[in-house]
C-alpha cells in the first residue's frame, strides 16, 4: 500500500469515528433535554394537584365556616397568580417566578388553615379531613419531583459542560440549565 491511500484510509477512519461520537454525543444531548422536560412536567403535575386540591377545600370551607373572608380571597388570588404563570425552565428568571409564586399560594394556603382551625364544625368534616391527608401527601409529592427535577438538571449540566461533549453542546446551543430552589428564608 503506498502512503497516500493510508492516509486517505486513516482520514476516512478518524471521519467515522468523529461521525459516530457526534451522533452518540448529540442524542445523549437530546436525550438529558427531554429528561429535564419530562420531570418538570412531574413538577407541574404535582403542583397541579395540588391547586385542584385547594380548590376542593375552599368550597369546603366556604361551605362550612363564616370566617375572614381577606384570608379567603388572599388565597384565591394567589392560587389564580400560580395557575395562570407560565414557566420556561431554561430561564433561571421565569423558574424563580414560578417558585414565589407557588411559595405565595402555599403561605397564603398556611393562614387560611390557620383561620379554619378555629372552626371545629369545619375541622370535624370528612372532606376537610380527607383534605388534609391528600396535601400532606402531595407536598411530599412535590418534594420528589422537585428532587427528581434537581437530579435530571444535575445529568444534563454535567452533559453540557463536560469535555468533548461541551462541544457538541455549544455547537447546538445547549446550555446549562436552572436548579430549582429551596424557598427563601427555608434554611432557617
Amino acid at each position: 500500500m503506498n502512503t497516500s491511500k493510508i492516509i486517505l484510509l486513516g482520514l476516512v477512519g478518524l471521519i467515522v469515528i468523529v461521525f459516530f461520537w457526534g451522533c452518540n454525543g448529540y442524542n445523549g444531548l437530546i436525550s438529558a433535554d427531554q429528561s429535564v422536560k419530562k420531570v418538570w412536567s412531574n413538577v407541574e403535575t404535582n403542583y397541579q394537584r395540588r391547586t385542584d386540591l385547594y380548590s376542593s377545600v375552599i368550597k369546603t370551607i366556604e361551605g362550612s365556616a363564616n370566617f375572614e373572608k381577606s384570608t379567603l380571597k388572599e388565597v384565591l388570588e394567589a392560587r389564580s397568580k400560580a395557575t395562570q404563570m407560565q414557566v420556561n425552565i431554561n430561564d433561571p428568571a421565569s423558574l424563580e417566578a414560578y417558585q414565589k409564586a407557588q411559595a405565595n399560594l402555599q403561605g397564603s394556603f398556611s393562614r387560611l388553615m390557620a383561620v379554619a382551625e378555629n372552626y371545629p364544625n369545619l375541622k370535624t368534616t370528612d372532606a376537610f379531613r380527607d383534605f388534609q391527608t391528600q396535601i400532606e401527601g402531595t407536598e411530599n409529592r412535590i418534594n420528589v419531583a422537585r428532587q427528581d427535577y434537581n437530579k435530571a438538571i444535575e445529568d444534563f449540566n454535567l452533559r453540557v459542560k463536560r469535555f468533548p461533549s461541551v462541544i457538541l453542546a455549544r455547537l447546538f446551543g445547549y446550555n446549562e440549565k436552572p436548579y430549582y430552589k429551596a424557598d427563601e428564608g427555608a434554611e432557617k
